[in-house]
């Protein structure tokens, strides 16, 4: 009676060891399926990064030459006419505001290329624990 009971011990620890087995590869699976789709996300928030650094370069040397051309319109008008004056008033005027939303355009691709930036540290920080687990 007692061998029959080992036995039958014996059958269910090797049963749950295969379903624990069975466990441990889908987890394993799961775990390399979800390193994989992390690494996407850290490479197209890397995409993002540059993107953010390209518009951040090109808003500041938008700013710049609107910067320019307002010193330009001054020098001008005060060796121009009153109507030229006047004109050269409405450019400054245009000049100023695209100054303007140029350094707001700039100020958003700064704060998203910061963003992009952490959410790249903590998908490199998660790889990391992930890895290491």
């Amino acid at each position: 009676m007692v061998a029959s009971e080992v036995k039958s011990l014996a059958t269910q620890t090797a049963k749950a060891t295969e379903e624990i087995g069975g466990q441990t590869g889908a987890i394993l699976q799961a775990t390399n399926e979800a390193v994989t789709a992390i690494e996407g996300i850290s490479e197209v928030i890397g995409q993002i990064s540059e993107i953010s650094t390209a518009i951040a370069t090109a808003v500041e040397q938008q700013v710049s030459a609107a910067r320019k051309i307002a010193g330009n319109v001054r020098q001008q008008a005060a060796a121009g006419t009153q109507e030229v004056s006047g004109n050269i008033v409405q450019v400054n005027q245009a000049a100023s505001e695209t100054g303007q939303s140029a350094g707001e355009v700039l100020t958003a691709a700064e704060e998203l290329s910061e963003q992009g930036e952490v959410m790249r540290r903590q998908v490199d920080d998660f790889l990391q624990n992930t890895r290491a687990a």
